[in-house]
This record gives C-alpha cells, structure tokens and sequence, in this order.
C-alpha cells in the first residue's frame, strides 16, 4: 500500500481521545473518520482532533472508500455486532479489550474476518507498554533464568463510563476490564504457552450500589510449562492508576512499575489540574506523569497495526489472543463461582462470564 492507512475511529469517549492521539504520532496513518451514536459528539471529537469527517451511523462510515482501517472503542457489548459490519465492508479491524462478550462471539468475529481476508487486530497495549518489552527482553535473553513466577497488578478507583459498571453491557467487573490485561501480558510473556488452569477470588467490596460486578480479584493461573501467574485486579485504590509487573526466575528477578516509576513527584496545596489517570485528588503528594500514552505503549501499539495494514505483516497480538484471554476470563469467573480450580480447555455456554459468578 503506497497511500498513508486510512483510519475511522468508532467512538468519542476517553479510551478514543487516546487513539486519535496516537494515531496522530503515526506517520503511516490517516484519521479519516470518527462515528458516535450520541448526537454531537462525534462533531465535537473531530473539530477537536482536526478529522475531515463525523458520522452517527456506522454503516454511512464504513461506506467511506478510503478507510482502510477501523478502531472500535465502543462499549463492550458492541465489538462483535461492529466487527462483523467493518468486515463485510473490508476494512481491517482493532478491537479495544475486552474482545468481546463470550466464546460464540469471539468465534463469529475471528471467522468472519477469515472469511473477509480483512485483519483482526486485538489492542493489547501492554504488550507494546516500553517498561514491559524491556522486561520480557530481560527474560527472553536468560539473565533472569526460566520463568517461575510471573505477576501484574492494575488498580484504580473505578471506570470512566456508566456502561462498564452495567455487567448486562459490559459481561463482568474488574477482572473482565482489567484482568484481560494481565491475562494477555502473562501470555505474551510466556511464549504462548497454553494455560492450564485458573483459579480467582472474587468480591463487590466497595462498590456495590454501583455494579453487580467484582470490584477487587485476585487471580492465579498456571500453564503448562509450570509457570504460575498472579493478577491482582481492583476498582477500589485510591489516587490513580497503578500498573506494575513482577518476573521470578531460577536466577533472577526484575520489577517494572509503568507509571510511578516515570512520574514527577509533585507537592501542591491547590491540586495538580491533571497528574495521572483516575487520579481524583491532587492536592498534597501525587505522581504527575509526562508522555503517559508513550509509557504506556499506545503510540508503538498503533504504529506496529497499521504497519500491518500498510504492509501486510501478521499482528503481534490478534483476535485468536483476544478469544484465549476471553477463554481465561470465563474460567475465573466460573472459579471464583465455584470455589474451584477451573482447568482449560474448559467448555461454556454462558454469554456473559459474570453469570458463571452469580449463578
């Protein structure tokens, strides 16, 4: 492909601010288009991000010719119904975590893809996040010997939108919009060997008038090659985000911390207009961050898809990830339901994993 990647964006909210800001940083790339639903939103996203066309409908944006590529930052519950309508029209596919609601939808999406001969790209970020490819280096170059112990843990106080506390819409709590990521970043970390069973505790502890859904898990998983896994998952940490990654090996351990460890230690009586995501409260001590997008890898993530389009490579994280991850969400749940170690393949009919909790 000659021409720069043409790119429609599905969505108006926080996590597409953060893809048409990385996309901006991509040579490759060209937004095109940005689709919302709601009424003046998509008007105002590309007055803001400078996007030549805004669309309500997305069957009238997916029309566009020169759209090569789309990003669907929609709610959960509309991945698939999206995915099968962008490759119908032959446009290659991001598709925000989580990938989708269940296993049937995950099937639909990745064959219709196939069928479409269209990509399927799976927006794992921290599988492009500069801390962790360093520490994955680390690992892959033997200086922490074979892996035994691999742990990640994401907190914060809690989702930006109303749909991610309706488990209806989004299919789970913390574990379904967080634990997808530790679930793909041990995957990643691992080589892709397979995962052998999972085991969770799960909780509504602080905000129960909010969500059916969990709130704080603590998720082991182990895979075949005898590696052990911890997730630590939780909506209820004060102060802003935290993101950190733990290897232990038979000769050597190494610890990342994504955002502190990058961040300007900041005093300030009147509070800090923006320091770091979901941090509420400012005033006093906070880590105020610098180029979050970039320590968080969504510029590399974005840069590496639409190489893939422009130059027909094979994606470093794909819908096949995003239903093996799905695949480990659902044994969680099931797990924190039962009490029991879920072990893989293990086999669900279920449409949404929180059901597998609260039966």
């Amino acid at each position: 492909m000659a021409k720069k990647v043409g790119v429609g964006l599905v969505g108006s909210q926080f996590i597409s601010t953060i893809h048409a800001e990385s996309l901006k940083l991509v040579s490759d790339a060209e937004i095109l288009a940005v689709m919302s639903p709601t009424e003046g939103h998509a008007k105002e996203f590309a007055e803001k991000y400078n996007i030549p066309s805004q669309f309500t409908d997305i069957d009238q944006m997916l029309g566009m010719d020169k759209l090569d590529m789309i990003v669907i930052g929609a709610p959960n519950d509309l991945h698939c119904e999206i995915t099968l309508k962008a490759a119908e029209a032959g446009k290659h596919i991001v598709v925000e975590k989580p990938f989708c609601m269940n296993l049937a939808e995950a099937d639909l999406m990745i064959e219709a893809c196939k069928k479409a001969n269209v990509k399927l790209m799976y927006a794992e970020e921290l599988c492009f996040t500069p801390k962790y490819v360093r520490l994955k280096g680390l690992l892959d170059e033997g200086a922490l010997g074979d892996p035994l112990l691999l742990k990640q843990s994401e907190k914060h106080d809690g989702p930006h939108a109303d749909h991610f506390w309706d488990v209806e819409r989004s299919g789970g709590g913390v574990t379904m919009d967080m634990g997808c990521h530790a679930f793909q970043f041990f995957r990643w970390i691992n080589g892709n060997n397979p995962v052998k069973s999972v085991y969770a505790q799960m909780g509504t502890t602080v905000h129960k008038e909010k969500t059916k859904g969990d709130d704080n898990a603590v998720i082991i998983l182990e895979f075949e090659n005898g590696v052990t896994a911890l997730a630590e998952e939780s909506w209820t940490k004060l102060g802003g985000m935290d993101d950190r990654a733990e290897i232990h090996g038979s000769e050597g351990v190494a610890y990342a911390d994504v955002l502190q460890g990058n961040s300007i230690q900041t005093y300030s009586t009147r509070g800090v207009g923006y320091a770091v995501e979901k941090a509420g409260n400012t005033v006093g001590w906070s880590f105020t961050m610098y180029e979050e997008i970039w320590n968080y890898g969504f510029p590399q993530e974005f840069e590496h898809f639409v190489d893939c389009v422009k130059n027909d490579r094979q994606p470093l994280v794909t819908g096949e990830d995003g239903k093996a991850v799905l695949e480990v969400i659902f044994a969680a749940y099931e797990s924190a339901g039962t009490g029991r170690k879920v072990y893989l393949p293990s086999k669900t009919q279920a449409d949404k994993p929180y059901k597998l909790w609260k039966k």
